[in-house]
């Protein structure tokens, strides 16, 4: 028997290319290093479609709702996808041996928060990309480096 599950809140098939796959894709050209984790990765997104495009690179999926982390494993099983793994905890108690060159989160948290929660998972050259949305307020960070770059999605 197929089960539903309710992941995200959009319906229309349309929204969802263009608000979760082409969004997801957006940051294809900001992706560094080849170690990445997707922190609150909800149904797999950015990290599933950045991991069927980008296969050499070795993606951690991230999310403390298990739940969703159960579906995102299911989905990586049925994808075959080699170069992903997801991880069921919350990202202030997890700890990696080796930390990421990429880290990107997604409506996860403010921008301060986000810097500071994901602080002791970034290499030391590594990039934050936080997808934060048409207008965000971006704070003056005393520990980081920002830059706003803004990102056209296609429709």
């Amino acid at each position: 028997m197929d089960k539903a599950y309710n992941l995200t809140s959009i319906r229309d098939r349309e929204d969802m290319i263009r608000l979760h796959l082409l969004d997801s894709l957006a940051i294809l050209p900001f992706i560094e290093g080849k170690r990445v984790i997707d922190i609150g990765t909800g149904a797999g997104l950015p990290g599933i479609p950045l991991a069927i495009y980008l296969s050499e690179i070795e993606f951690t999926l991230l999310d403390s709702n298990a739940k969703k982390t159960r579906f995102v494993q299911q989905a990586i099983l049925e994808l075959k996808l080699k170069n992903v793994s997801v991880c069921h905890n919350r990202v202030e108690q997890y700890h990696p041996d080796k930390k990421f060159d990429t880290v990107i989160t997604r409506a996860f948290a403010g921008l301060s928060d986000i810097v500071e929660l994901t602080a002791h998972l970034l290499s030391k050259n590594g990039v934050l990309l936080a997808m934060k949305g048409q207008s965000p307020d971006v704070p003056k960070l005393e520990s980081a480096i920002t830059t706003l770059i803004p990102v056209n999605v296609p429709g």
